[in-house]
């Protein structure tokens, strides 16, 4: 064989060799959209990447872009289709609102959601068993009975206002599981939508005189607003509460809630496998099995709230 044709060889060679272990070493991307950047979202987030980084995913073999939809859905979609676009390997929404959108959208690419309330009557998935697509996720679920129950163990409560928006698909959902247990529970749901700060200003101050609790959904607008509904709330002798933990900690009374680092943590298990090979729909969809009574004492302190000591003995966290 003459020398031309063995350079030609060895070129060839050469390029097979780089062109295949580019393939095996090939960057994966990620795409991680919260729908805004509430606390918990955020927490949400560093749980999910610590826990894929033990499972030997991180940075230089994946990619992660990530993007805020600042609280609105219009964004949402954006980030969601800019994904797509990209060929990613994996899409992580965080929030209801941010995972309807992307399960809409996106069918032949895989999506693992955090912090969707339900994901079945969310139209996400089909059971919590399977989801029967390319979705699969962890729940933040806890029991509305069970804060109406530490409601009435708390005060004499027979009024409860539920601040929910319209349109935010898990926070209606909440404002119904409250008014599904309001005749065991003998309590007067009442419910109140608010899309604005302007919202707040004129509806409290009715509220405040009207009702003696008032629950806190994971509205975006109510976590944007957080602090005018406890403090007018407060300084009227009416106790919020919540199921998000990070509403509590940040000024709410009292609530029944899941940690949100440690719903990263599960989904980070659950992206792990579907990044390995296992598909999204043998993954069932879970909440969060530890649900804690939280509490904020600078919030009773605040409001001069009396707090029995039997109650106190249930209380797992507290805020001080």
């Amino acid at each position: 064989m003459r020398p031309a044709k063995y350079f030609i060889i060895i070129l060839l060679l050469n390029f097979m060799f780089v062109f295949f272990c580019g393939m095996a070493f090939a960057e994966r991307k990620i795409g991680i959209l919260l729908f805004n950047e509430q606390p918990r979202y955020v927490e949400n987030k560093r749980g999910l990447l610590d826990q894929l980084r033990k499972h030997g995913i991180s940075e230089p073999g994946y990619s992660f872009v990530t993007e805020s939809a600042e609280g609105s859905k219009v964004k949402a979609l954006q980030s969601v289709r800019r994904f797509a676009a990209s060929n990613v390997d994996m899409v992580i929404t965080i929030g209801t609102s941010a995972t309807v959108i992307a399960a809409a959208e996106i069918r032949n690419i895989p999506i693992v959601f955090v912090m969707v309330w339900d994901p079945v009557e969310s139209n996400v998935a089909r059971s919590w068993k399977s989801s029967g697509n390319n979705v699969t996720g962890v729940s933040s679920r806890t029991s509305a009975a069970r804060l109406l129950s530490v409601l009435r163990e708390v005060a004499d409560v027979k009024n409860v206002a539920v601040l929910y928006t319209r349109g935010e698909r898990n926070t209606e959902i909440q404002l119904k599981e409250f008014q599904a247990e309001q005749k065991r529970h003998n309590v007067k749901i009442v419910p109140v939508s608010i899309s604005a700060k302007e919202d707040v200003a004129s509806i409290m101050p009715y509220l405040t005189t009207s009702v003696r609790a008032i629950c806190l959904t994971g509205s975006s607008v109510v976590g944007d607003h957080l602090a005018d509904i406890v403090g007018m709330a407060t300084k009227a002798g009416v106790i919020t509460a919540s199921q998000s933990e990070d509403l509590v900690e940040r000024g709410a009374m009292i609530g029944i809630t899941v940690d949100a680092y440690a719903i990263g943590l599960l989904a980070g298990d659950k992206a792990a496998k579907i990044l390995k090979g296992a598909k999204p729909s043998s993954i069932p969809i879970e909440p969060l099995r530890k649900q804690d009574v939280i509490i904020n004492m600078k919030t009773v302190r605040a409001g001069g709230f009396t707090i029995k000591p039997s109650f106190m003995k249930k209380v797992t966290k507290t805020v001080e």
